[in-house]
């Protein structure tokens, strides 16, 4: 760092590695319906998406980041409501952002204190209100149960942005999105393309990984196997009721380790996260796990992490191969832009644009 040179450079990628959109965009076929479909959903669980959209909103969000100018103004007088009641910095950004540049006005709330939900207002009527203000809704609440208290009463779409240890689907989406851009012959079963995912965390404990792997689970013809790298200590709380039972009824081969160098050399791609917030603090599992770029990793294996980041992911990574967390982070923006097109009866406007 040179504390005297105060010049930045526009043109240097943001993002390490080849993240490129173009050649995902190539692959997959342009099918608008599935897309217009999604303005009659609120977005809650992984569960509700299937291959077919999935692979269309990542046609979408690769078109949008190919050439995002093309796509400034969709949501022209559409107004979103951010109600953020729990700390968030890229989730919050990332749909502001995505809304922003779609054209679209938002208001935005960060602390419940300042609501009427401090005076004792009941979530419904919050909801009631919302249907006057605003066009969709973005809600991320530590309470798994918000989310569905307002849901009876919107006629306006929500999206779960994270309620509680619960569910972030639209992370996963992003998670799936990054790995679909470094390897586009994934999505094709017929390419019999196959890669070997190690995921540290606790299932059972953390929405994202949660989210990630019912989302994953939709592209089983793509997973040779799936490693749950967990601590001792997570052993017995490691899936939720009927969690894993379910990934492998979908296809998902499933191994769990302990060790995490003894897997690493054999991973292409390390999905990496230690924090989960439950009630009104956050936990931290497998704080005995850290990658570095001295880890036994394979020389052409990609990291992904949801981010906030702590000391489980160096910064001597963020300069090597390695890093598609930025570039999954970078993403997600693109992703947004096009599941709230559709989301808001827009999507005939961004269909078919080249």
């Amino acid at each position: 760092m040179n504390v005297n040179d105060v010049s930045f450079e526009r043109e240097r990628p943001d993002v390490y590695g080849d993240a490129h959109p173009k050649a995902l965009l190539r692959v997959i076929q342009e099918d608008g319906d599935f897309l217009v479909k999604l303005a009659n959903q609120h977005i809650v669980s992984g569960d509700q998406f299937d291959q077919d959209t999935m692979k269309q909103l990542f046609r979408l969000a690769a078109k949008i980041e190919s050439n995002p100018k093309r796509f400034s103004s969709p949501l022209q007088n559409k107004i979103l409501i951010s109600a953020f009641y729990e700390p968030s910095t890229r989730t919050r950004l990332s749909f502001e952002s995505a809304w922003h540049r779609l054209g679209g006005d938002i208001m935005s709330i960060t602390d419940r204190s300042t609501t009427g939900i401090a005076k004792g207002e009941c979530l419904a009527d919050v909801a009631e209100m919302f249907n006057n203000y605003g066009d969709c809704v973005v809600l991320r609440d530590n309470n798994e149960s918000s989310l569905y208290e307002m849901m009876d009463a919107l006629r306006i779409p929500i999206i779960n942005a994270g309620n509680g240890v619960d569910e972030h689907p639209t992370q996963a989406l992003s998670d799936m999105y990054a790995i679909f851009k470094w390897r586009p012959e994934l999505i094709d079963p017929v390419n019999n393309s196959k890669i070997r995912i190690g995921v540290i965390g606790v299932p059972n404990k953390m929405r994202t990984v949660r989210s990630f792997l019912k989302c994953l689970s939709v592209f089983p013809h793509a997973v040779e196997e799936l490693v749950i790298i967990h601590d001792e200590a997570s052993a017995n709380d490691l899936f939720g009721a009927g969690q894993r039972e379910e990934l492998e009824a979908r296809g998902i081969n499933i191994s769990t380790s302990t060790e995490l160098d003894d897997v690493l050399p054999q991973l292409d791609v390390v999905y990496i996260n230690a924090i989960s917030w439950e009630g009104d603090t956050f936990n931290t599992y497998g704080s005995a796990f850290h990658l570095t770029a001295n880890s036994p990793l394979k020389d052409d294996a990609i990291i992904l992490h949801p981010l906030a980041r702590g000391e489980e992911l160096s910064t001597d990574l963020d300069h090597t191969a390695h890093n598609w967390y930025f570039s999954q982070a970078r993403g997600a923006v693109f992703l947004r832009m096009a599941l709230l097109t559709c989301m808001v009866e827009r999507a005939e406007r961004v269909i078919d644009v080249v």
